[in-house]
């Protein structure tokens, strides 16, 4: 079970003291302390742990974050910054002594650059409304996570999220140009900026992936790419997921590099149909979803290609959509994915880790096993194409055995994907979820470098603590606990 270090006492004890100091920095409605308005916020997507707050706040500035910021190093008060809350891993998993810094009235558009292709967005603004704002001329924000909808590019930043497209366009960290940043001294330091490469040492490399834990990201460059004359969708139905996979392995291996390339086995195929009525192939084990771009030329020649290479692996079914609305239908019930799995298990937890594509059939068959030993369903939706995994665990909270063997299956899962040559994460962080697997994928002496720069960052280890490293590796967290 994951826990959390204990309280400081001394800091609950200062309690009025310190909402006084922050109603002094903030509106009045910038500061959340009564129990009943700080339950929005005791949890994450990773909703089997919860924790509320001490408080919350809700700046509306980057001089607002510096100012919250300076005041709590010198309380000595632990910060969690959150975006909409969408994380997977308890990213944003409150402490109980802690201020949570929420960023959603952050969330202007401060500046679009067509002719250099950026632009510059405070870091509540959501994945999806960059596109929105960009679209009707003619450009995109390439990546796209399920909760795209919702998720704010702060969060994205964050935990370096990725998407169905990212495939061809990248994640995130493949798509930045620059941040400012407010450090737990509350110093606004500005990094990279609008232009393609910055001077010395890649410190957007640093942050982008760093889960909040060296600084909070207030503005964000991002690149906007021109939209593409078109894309179509395609289904690929198969016998079993292990044949699936081989498909996939052969399609990257081809030289082809399709939008996207998405896997869904039988459990998945059947809850997503329910849900959006997509046409899937309910007699198929397992199914790709497969996009491809650019001129109408362009798209009949790839497709054709690609139908060439899934016949090898005698598929059930070969489905092309004609049309806009076909596609959109296909990517409806996969963009659904998470939720349409939530209306047939009580609960589950989503998997995130990463493997090479050629691992794919092996993996996948062992998942198999995993699931019968374990006595639980497993449903699997994943980025194929670069071998991003998302099962789906499926068990029950209210059993807490259910819930002890859907973790000890996660957490063998996760090992597999390292054992295989892969890592345990590939877009939605380690937070508290993986961070006692940590110790499976880094040397002790890894470790240590990482948690030297942590500390470089943050002396006190106040920003977003008791996440990605192991408690017992964490002499702060250590002596309050």
């Amino acid at each position: 079970m994951i826990r959390l270090p204990d309280p400081k006492p001394e800091v609950l004890a200062r309690r009025e003291a310190i909402l006084a100091g922050l109603r002094a920095i903030l509106p009045e409605d910038g500061v959340i302390s009564e129990t009943l308005r700080l339950k929005p916020y005791e949890t994450d997507g990773l909703s089997a742990y919860r924790q509320p707050p001490l408080a919350v706040v809700l700046p509306t500035s980057t001089a607002e974050v510096a100012a919250v910021l300076r005041l709590c190093q010198a309380e000595g008060v632990r910060v969690v910054p959150r975006g909409a809350g969408t994380s997977l891993s308890g990213g944003a998993l409150p402490l109980a002594d802690a201020v949570v810094i929420g960023m959603m009235r952050m969330n202007r558009i401060l500046e679009v650059d067509y002719a250099n292709r950026l632009a510059v967005v405070e870091a509540g603004v959501t994945n999806l409304g960059i596109t929105n704002h960009v679209s009707a001329d003619g450009f995109f924000y390439a990546p796209d996570p399920s909760s795209q909808l919702a998720c704010m590019i702060g969060g994205n930043v964050g935990m370096n999220s990725g998407g169905a497209h990212c495939l061809k366009y990248g994640v995130t960290a493949n798509n930045l140009l620059g941040v400012k940043l407010v450090t737990m001294a509350g110093e606004v330091v500005e990094i990279g900026g609008q232009h393609l490469d910055a001077a010395g040492y890649d410190w957007l490399g640093l942050i982008t992936g760093s889960e909040g834990q060296l600084g909070i990201v207030t503005e964000v460059t991002v690149r906007i790419l021109r939209s593409p004359e078109g894309q179509r969708a395609m289904l690929a139905a198969f016998k079993g997921t292990e044949i699936a996979g081989q498909a996939v392995d052969a399609i990257i291996g081809s030289g082809i590099i399709p939008v996207a390339l998405e896997f869904m086995d039988r459990p998945c195929i059947h809850a997503c149909e329910a849900f959006a009525h997509a046409g899937y192939p309910l007699d198929a084990e397992a199914m790709l979803i497969i996009e491809v771009e650019g001129s109408v030329a362009e798209q009949d020649m790839l497709l054709g290609k690609l139908k060439e290479i899934c016949n090898r692996f005698d598929p059930i079914s070969l489905k092309v959509a004609q049309s806009a609305e076909e596609s959109l239908a296909i990517w409806k019930g996969r963009k659904g994915a998470f939720g349409a799995v939530g209306r047939i298990s009580p609960d589950y937890l989503c998997m995130d880790g990463t493997i090479p594509t050629g691992e794919l059939p092996f993996v996948l068959k062992r998942i198999g096993e995993m699931s019968a030993s374990y006595g639980l369903q497993v449903a699997n939706v994943f980025h194929a194409g670069d071998g991003n995994l998302h099962p789906l665990i499926m068990f029950d909270a209210n059993d807490p055995e259910s819930f002890r063997k859907a973790e000890s299956f996660g957490a063998d899962i996760l090992k597999l994907c390292v054992e295989v040559g892969g890592c345990l994460t590939g877009e939605h962080g380690v937070g508290v979820e993986k961070r006692d697997l940590m110790g499976v994928q880094f040397t002790a002496a890894e470790l240590t470098q990482q948690r030297a720069i942590k500390s470089a960052f943050d002396p006190a280890w106040l920003l977003n603590p008791a996440k990605v490293f192991p408690l017992e590796d964490n002499p702060a967290l250590q002596r309050a606990a």
